[in-house]
């Protein structure tokens, strides 16, 4: 018995369930060069056409990157869009937006 439980765990058979993905979508929008003004509601998209089976962290985090502005936060990765509010800040044309899906550390 133990000799085939060896086996099927050396096969793949056992612990399939056990086996996690970090889930890293790509974003859609916004793109590069995209211009968002104070105030404006922007739904943020990405592509969740193809997860792994198992996904190891499903929160998702949204920043503004300069001054590290929280935009939204504790949202499920498979929705594949949140509303954001652009936040009051300085005129500038070099912010961007940090999307971190789960623990996969990814910028958007």
């Amino acid at each position: 018995m133990l000799a085939l439980l060896c086996q099927l765990g050396a096969a793949g058979v056992l612990g399939t369930h056990d086996r996690k993905d970090v889930f890293d979508p790509p974003v859609l929008y916004p793109h590069a060069g995209t211009v968002w003004y104070k105030g404006q509601r922007h739904n943020v998209t990405w592509d969740v056409s193809d997860p792994p089976p198992y996904i190891i962290n499903p929160v998702g985090r949204i920043f503004l990157r300069k001054g590290e502005l929280i935009l939204e936060t504790n949202f499920d990765i498979m929705l594949g869009r949140i509303q954001v509010t652009v936040p009051w800040v300085l005129p500038d044309h070099d912010y961007s937006l940090i999307l971190l899906y789960g623990d996969s550390g990814n910028f958007g």
